[in-house]
């Protein structure tokens, strides 16, 4: 029985992009996201966490004054500025090897 479940099992692997991405990144950026949720109020946290609870990730999922509200809190993370913060040193490092 083992053996049927294995063979109808796809062989699943990773996306080739994430093979690219240095591990170092990936922690500056989880360490950026953390930061910028950090910096929002408590009552902002809460608020935007039953937001995406109740939309299950689709924006379409909520009424139009909840996806405003959405809209707001997303740019107070400020995630534009967290990609240059997190893709800066990427940047230099790549300048520096060519």
């Amino acid at each position: 029985m083992a053996r049927s479940i294995l063979k109808r099992t796809p062989n699943v692997r990773p996306p080739s992009r994430l093979k690219a991405i240095p591990w170092a990144a990936l922690l500056q950026a989880v360490a950026a996201a953390g930061q910028r949720w950090r910096s929002l109020s408590e009552k902002d946290r809460a608020r935007l966490s039953r937001l995406l609870r109740g939309s299950r990730g689709r924006p379409g999922n909520l009424s139009s004054k909840e996806r405003g509200e959405l809209r707001k809190l997303v740019r107070k993370l400020d995630l534009k500025g967290m990609g240059r913060d997190v893709l800066a040193p990427l940047r230099a490092a790549r300048r520096k090897r060519r």
